[in-house]
């Protein structure tokens, strides 16, 4: 509720949230193991079977990045490369939030992500999240990472097309539009929707998207004991919307706890995560995910 407040007196502008929260960790003798937890990145794989997906993309591994805040820790961004280029993908979709701080030069956090971006396979698009600014889009595509704007692509593969859609931050600049993003996708051909936050899932919902990827709660980053997240940067997200799984009326959803860290360089009972989506045309009653 202090992240990105609305109205003049935002709790931020006065309380250090950031710093009490270090403080915190290190009177509880936290902040080495929390520090130290924001490179052990787990690779996790999703298996999702989708009605409409082409026999081509059968096995089509999708690999998600998400919530990088990359310029909060410059080690992390080799660490990040690093690990993922030991991940068989096909594809990869980074779902926002680039950079931490939401008011300095966001040029650091550009630079860091050219490693990063050298690694991942020519198919790859991003999103925008709500620490990102419009600037950077231009920075992102000129190192290879297409943006998408409410708009949407298409891979190909013998003859098949699996389609992108992306929408612009939801969450604090209101600028998402769903019937825009997906105006160019052919009735009844697969699609996958970019989202930072998984807040509109409901309004997602009602247009036909066969998959909707988010990130933006990093799972709670600070978590109890189990995963039970303490604090998540949404109002009235239902629970099992701020991680892992989830759908919505017929569309199927994910939320990565984010493969960065954000505010603070700091992980509890959180592992920050790349995610591998692998897709799948036919059902299956062993339907499994790790």
């Amino acid at each position: 509720m202090t992240h990105q407040g609305e109205g003049t007196f935002r709790l931020e502008q006065f309380v250090p949230i950031d710093r009490i929260a270090e403080l915190g960790l290190s009177i509880l003798g936290l902040r080495h193991k929390a520090r130290k937890n924001i490179y052990e990145i787990n690779v996790v794989e999703q298996t999702w079977h989708l009605r409409r997906l082409p026999p081509a993309f059968d096995g089509f591994r999708l690999m998600q990045l998400s919530d990088l805040h990359i310029d909060l820790d410059e080690q992390l961004a080799d660490t990040i490369a690093d690990r993922i280029a030991t991940v068989d993908h096909d594809a990869c979709v980074i779902t926002g939030d680039y950079r931490n701080s939401t008011n300095d030069d966001y040029g650091p956090s550009m630079q860091l992500m050219v490693p990063i971006l050298s690694v991942l396979s020519k198919h790859r698009w991003g999103i925008l999240g709500n620490h990102d600014f419009i600037e950077e889009v231009w920075h992102l595509e000129s190192a290879g990472l297409p943006i998408l704007l409410n708009e949407s692509t298409a891979i190909t593969r013998d003859g098949q097309k699996l389609w992108i859609a992306g929408v612009d931050d939801q969450h604090f600049y209101e600028v998402h539009d769903f019937e825009r993003a997906q105006r160019n996708v052919p009735v009844d051909q697969c699609c996958i929707l970019l989202c930072h936050s998984p807040e509109p899932h409901d309004e997602a919902s009602r247009y036909d998207f066969d998959l909707m990827l988010s990130g933006h709660t990093h799972g709670g980053q600070l978590c109890l004991p189990g995963g039970h997240h303490l604090v998540c940067p949404v109002k009235n997200l239902a629970k099992p919307f701020i991680k892992g799984r989830w759908r919505s009326n017929n569309l199927l959803g994910y939320t990565s706890p984010g493969t960065g860290s954000c505010a603070i360089a700091a992980r509890l009972n959180c592992p920050p995560e790349i995610t591998i989506h692998i897709l799948r045309t036919h059902p299956s009653e062993n339907e499994s995910s790790n």
